[in-house]
């Protein structure tokens, strides 16, 4: 269990009625929002894939997926999703999406290697996207355009929220500034990555922090990634490497960094092959998924998640991600809430 952030003073500013229906209407209108800015279309997705066709998400590779067998097939394997950056992809390429088109969907995850705390629960859920990209796009130029598209549509829904409730007040910049992880080394060598996060973000208070999951010039890794899905090996235009990264904001309640997406170009056959040689992970390339991959068969695309509890935590300013979704959680944690007025659903 993480500790614990306890706000000083703190009230919610909406009640347990009212919350429900803050978090219906965010849901729909950046839903709506983020569809129109990238051209995406609602699919329904799965809650488990099978395993060893190699696409659940890895995550940091550590992670263990919740896994059942199915009686009516022969007690094969099937896990719980941990996220669908690879399953979007296929599904592109199912569905024969062209460029500049693509694909949105609700994923509910389970991860119980989480550690519990005021951001972390059991219980993920995302809006999941995915979209086709053209050769010429795998750039960081068309990843901060991209940025920008989504950070658009959290402005708008931010201003919403505050229509329909005047005590949350917006405070979101007007644009969001861009930073890659080997430059926070430089600018704060003797910090961690996840303190640099903090020193960043204070001041710019919306950062998209570029360059994930490749080794820096420290020899640290900003933050783990998977070898098969974000490309963070391809060196961009100023020729740093990584055509990825993390949206994260200023949460000045709880007075800290505050992820609220990852995403990035995803990995080409020569990316993909580049990163699971450097993690050690060549064997998965006779995995359903990289087979595709690598045969040509799969779309080259950009995609990532956006955490629907994550945004309704931070826009209607809530202290813990339990007052905006139903999980489960030790007694102790919601013991300790409830003296400082946080409730859980």
């Amino acid at each position: 269990m993480r500790k614990l952030i306890f706000p000083k003073n703190y009230r919610p500013q909406l009640d347990l009625i009212q919350t429900e229906k803050a978090i219906k209407s965010i849901k729909d209108f950046f839903e709506l929002s983020l569809a129109s800015e990238l051209n995406l279309r609602r699919v329904t997705a799965p809650l488990f894939v099978l395993r060893g066709t190699g696409v659940n998400d890895d995550l940091n590779g550590v992670e263990k997926p919740v896994s059942f067998g199915v009686k009516d097939m022969d007690g094969t394997v099937a896990e719980v999703v941990q996220s669908l950056a690879k399953w979007k992809r296929m599904m592109l390429a199912d569905y024969g999406i062209p460029v500049e088109y693509g694909i949105y969907t609700d994923m509910n995850a389970v991860r119980p290697d989480e550690d519990l705390g005021n951001l972390h629960s059991l219980y993920v859920d995302q809006w999941d996207w995915e979209r086709v990209v053209s050769r010429e796009q795998r750039t960081v130029a068309f990843l901060k355009y991209v940025v920008r598209k989504i950070y658009s549509a959290i402005k708008r829904t931010e201003y919403v929220v505050y229509e329909n409730y005047p005590a949350l007040e917006p405070g979101l910049p007007e644009e969001i500034t861009f930073v890659h992880s080997e430059e926070l080394a430089q600018m704060y060598p003797k910090l961690t990555p996840r303190e640099r996060e903090t020193e960043i973000v204070k001041q710019h208070k919306a950062v998209f922090v570029i360059g994930i999951g490749g080794e820096l010039s420290t020899g640290e890794i900003h933050d783990g990634r998977a070898p098969d899905y974000d490309d963070w090996s391809t060196p961009a235009e100023d020729g740093r490497p990584g055509l990825n990264g993390d949206i994260v904001l200023w949460n000045p309640l709880l007075k800290c960094a505050f992820e609220v997406s990852s995403m990035g170009i995803r990995v080409d056959r020569e990316a993909l092959r580049r990163q699971l040689k450097i993690r050690g992970m060549v064997e998965r390339e006779k995995l359903m998924f990289h087979r595709r991959l690598l045969d040509g068969k799969l779309p080259l695309s950009i995609g990532g998640g956006i955490g629907q509890s994550r945004l309704c935590m931070f826009l209607l300013q809530k202290a813990h991600v339990g007052e905006v979704q139903a999980s489960v959680w030790p007694e102790e944690m919601v013991r300790e809430c409830r003296k400082h007025k946080i409730v859980f659903m």
